[in-house]
């Protein structure tokens, strides 16, 4: 059975999930900034344990902003089933991590095919960033002067990426990410002759590993190698700072033959299941 995880939990929690650390990122990285009591952030987690006592042998996390985590590896039919009844009647617009968990809870949760406006896998890569060969480019962090072309970027990136929906909840999603990018300082731009022609950031962090994310190119600029310069220069910033290990998952070939390049190795499959729309779970379709 399945229950809420309490306060003082944390490192219990934390110390199972650092055992699958390439698929638990966005858990042990919004555990780590949040805690278990944050009811306000859209990216702060409920985490649920199983079993209710003893060592954990899965861990369930429900976002405020309504998306579906987990690591559960040993989950049979009955613990999917469990996290579903947990989950009635809460508002849920989404899922990621690990392919087969992430099917066998939605198939749990009975979500349709058709209720999503993305749902796929996505090749899971990782990297020894003391294997990370140097780039000679010139990267920086958005400034507050970037906002305008960052929410621009944005708002292509979540179309090319199936992230997009209603194109006003889009355009202030973009706009949020953007002003985000500036604030926390964990995105970075390309310039070449003076201005910013890719971008990409840190999605989680824990400890001694980072996952990438929001690596773009806008499609003028494609073709050129920018993703792939634009990420290897900040991982070699990152490991000058004290990361050993990246983690990242790619949405499409090109990416990913960019990510290799830089010596990435796949190691999995991650699944991203975006809805059409917010459900609540246990209501009428």
């Amino acid at each position: 059975m399945i229950r809420q995880a309490r306060p003082g939990e944390e490192a219990e929690i934390d110390a199972f999930l650092a055992g699958h650390p390439e698929t638990s990122m966005f858990l042990r990285s919004n555990l780590a900034e949040y805690g278990l009591e944050d009811r306000q952030h859209p990216h702060a987690i409920t985490y649920y344990r199983a079993p209710q006592t003893g060592p954990v042998e899965a861990i369930f996390g429900r976002a405020n902003n309504g998306f579906l985590m987990c690591q559960a590896p040993a989950a049979g039919p009955g613990l999917w089933q469990d996290f579903a009844a947990t989950l009635q009647g809460q508002q849920v617009c989404g899922m990621t991590g690990d392919d087969g968990q992430v099917l066998a809870a939605l198939a749990a949760l009975g979500l349709s095919e058709g209720a999503f406006n993305l749902n796929h896998a996505e090749p899971l890569y990782r990297l020894d960033l003391a294997a990370l060969r140097a780039v000679d480019v010139d990267i920086r962090r958005p400034v507050a002067d970037d906002v305008d072309l960052l929410s621009l970027w944005f708002a292509q990136y979540m179309r090319d990426t199936g992230q997009g929906g209603d194109q006003a909840d889009s355009l202030r999603a973009a706009i949020t990410r953007a002003v985000e990018a500036i604030s926390r300082g964990k995105t970075r731009l390309l310039i070449e002759g003076g201005v910013p022609v890719a971008m990409t950031g840190i999605n989680a962090e824990v400890g001694d590993m980072v996952q990438i994310g929001g690596v773009f190119t806008p499609p003028d600029r494609r073709g050129r190698g920018h993703a792939r310069r634009v990420v290897a220069a900040h991982l070699a910033e990152l490991r000058d700072a004290g990361i050993n290990t990246a983690i990242l998952f790619a949405n499409n070939a090109a990416a990913a033959r960019a990510y290799e390049a830089i010596g990435f190795e796949r190691i999995g499959a991650y699944r991203v299941a975006i809805l059409k729309a917010p459900r609540v779970i246990g209501a009428a379709a």
